[in-house]
């Protein structure tokens, strides 16, 4: 499992990557009550908005870690939003993309940064 600077995780198997955000992201949100997720077939690069999450407290966008195409969406969230907040790094995922650069993963922190990250934060 690869994160960003942004909260977001990616765990590529083979050309195909899950994405979903962090613990720590889902933390911060504090209750999800809605997710809206990107079409199948979407194209997104690096750094653009994939998907929204909706709380209590705020909608923040969800920014794909790594570039490719949609080509499956955990379709069980838009019914159980709070998956996001009760498994973020595992149930919780939000869509599988067909990496367009699979090196782009490698580029992106391992946990140990991550972990070192969040404790400048």
């Amino acid at each position: 499992m690869r994160f960003s600077k942004e909260h977001e995780w990616v765990e590529v198997s083979g050309e195909v990557a899950a994405v979903g955000v962090t613990a720590y992201a889902a933390g911060q949100l504090g209750d999800v009550v809605f997710v809206e997720l990107p079409e199948l077939g979407k194209t997104v690069k690096a750094g653009e908005p994939l998907a929204v999450v909706e709380s209590v407290k705020a909608a923040s966008d969800v920014y794909a870690p790594v570039s490719g195409e949609v080509v499956e969406v955990n379709a069980g969230l838009p019914d159980a939003p709070e998956t996001v907040n009760a498994s973020p790094e595992r149930d919780g995922w939000m869509v599988k993309l067909r990496l367009a650069n699979p090196a782009e993963a490698e580029g992106l922190m391992d946990r140990a940064a991550y972990e070192q990250f969040l404790s400048t934060l």
